[in-house]
């Protein structure tokens, strides 16, 4: 088994700055083997050179007469340099730039002018008409020309502080490229993917505690918060669970009281409304069952769990009719999903006389609509049915109506599919209710 190496939890400054002095001593080590390797392979010579070895001359110069100097140049000049003695007032045809020059030769030498050397008369960048010069003072009446420049030299400057340059660009993007994706890229990606998955439910913390002390304090902060939220939300159901479940009781002891009654209509009558009661809380305490969070995917026929509710409709004396293929499996939570499809056949039926359930499959997407023929649902209450206790106008009322819980049940229940819930209207009349969820677990995942 081998070992993974892991460094210790650190803040993402000092990371930073860890970040920083490896990049140093990778420069200095890499810079100077760079310019090494350059001075070893290209035999170029090289600008500060050329004006040590110009000015060597012309110290010798200084000290011969006349007519050893002229024998001094010519030996010189066997080698290949290109010198002559001028008298100083030469000096007066140099200038700083030629036409002829190329941009990247003038931009090296504004960005590293050299330094620590024996600075020629005129500075570093002489020019006579379009041609480079270099010159040496001799003594007060004579310089000494280095005429025809090579047309390529080192700088001795530019090239130790460019390969240190370069080094360093590529490094610091190397290493803060992966320093991004290590230490806060694919952290936050994880935390992301955690939240999109987390549900309410008190369990394991969702989002693991790893990587720097910031992204470490950032899970546990979210971990603490959901464990809060979650915490809240079961008391509150417990409470109102505590106060539905206890009122069953005393609803029943009224039910058997009000059979007793001797007035037919007044019995009706609390009939009717202990009736109303009863079916309020079996809505509430529906609501408040969270089965849906808690019971795990499964692949299963998505197709006979449609066409069973269908049946049992059916069987109750409604005009529910599947449409669809015979099987179609998909992963998903049987339980909540007939659930969900139970809740849109029950409104439908309320307030329709034929409902049409259609199941299809689009791109990787299972599409469930439930269709009746009723008076629909306006545009502007689409969006907000779906929101608890919400109501809408008197079309949507009649003795059983509820809490306005149902669509929000479903509504939750796809969610927790990773999917969506649309309400549209029919072309002729009616509404249309359209279940949308992947079909495949990695989909929902994504």
């Amino acid at each position: 088994m081998g070992l993974r190496f892991r460094l210790p939890n650190s803040t993402i400054h000092g990371q930073i700055t860890a970040i920083i002095l490896v990049c140093l001593v990778i420069v200095i080590i890499t810079g100077s083997m760079l310019e090494r390797w350059v001075k070893a392979d290209y035999n170029i010579p090289d600008l500060e050179g050329l004006s040590d070895r110009l000015s060597a001359v012309a110290s010798v110069l200084a000290a011969a007469t006349p007519l050893e100097r002229d024998t001094i140049v010519a030996t010189a000049n066997r080698g290949d340099w290109h010198l002559s003695l001028k008298p100083l007032s030469y000096a007066k045809q140099f200038t700083t730039s030629s036409p002829d020059e190329p941009f990247i030769q003038s931009a090296i030498d504004w960005l590293f002018p050299p330094d620590n050397n024996t600075t020629p008369v005129g500075g570093w960048r002489t020019f006579v008409g379009p041609q480079r010069v270099m010159a040496a003072k001799v003594d007060n009446d004579v310089i000494l020309v280095m005429e025809q420049m090579p047309d390529s030299f080192l700088r001795s400057d530019a090239l130790s502080f460019g390969s240190n340059y370069l080094v360093a660009l590529v490094t610091l993007i190397i290493l803060f490229s992966m320093f991004a994706v290590w230490a806060i890229t694919s952290p936050l990606r994880r935390i992301a993917a955690a939240a999109m998955e987390a549900d309410i439910s008190l369990g394991s913390a969702p989002f693991e505690e790893r990587g720097s002390v910031e992204i470490v304090a950032l899970a546990r902060a979210l971990n603490a918060m959901q464990r809060r939220i979650s915490t809240m939300v079961e008391a509150r159901t417990r409470m109102l669970r505590g106060i539905s479940h206890d009122l069953r009781t005393p609803l029943t002891r009224l039910r058997l009281r009000a059979e007793r009654v001797g007035e037919e209509e007044v019995r009706e009558a609390l009939l009717v409304d202990i009736k109303r009661i009863d079916h309020l809380l079996k809505e509430s305490l529906g609501y408040l069952r969270d089965n849906h969070q808690r019971e795990a995917s499964q692949r299963a026929d998505l197709a006979s769990v449609l066409q069973t509710v269908s049946d049992e409709f059916a069987d109750m004396g409604h005009d529910v009719t599947y449409h669809g293929p015979s099987h179609l499996i998909a992963e998903f939570k049987p339980l909540a999903l007939t659930r969900a499809v139970t809740n849109l056949c029950e409104n439908a039926v309320k307030f329709g006389t034929k409902v049409d359930v259609t199941l299809t499959e689009v791109m990787g997407e299972a599409v469930v609509d439930v269709a009746d023929d009723g008076p629909g649902i306006s545009e502007q209450h689409r969006a907000r049915v779906l929101e608890p206790f919400y109501k809408i106008d008197a079309a949507r009322r009649g003795a059983n109506a509820g809490f306005g819980l149902g669509l929000s049940i479903v509504s939750e229940i796809v969610e927790a599919h990773h999917g969506s819930l649309h309400l549209l209207a029919r072309q002729s009349c009616g509404l249309i209710a359209r279940i949308k969820i992947p079909l495949s677990l990695s989909q929902n995942k994504r």
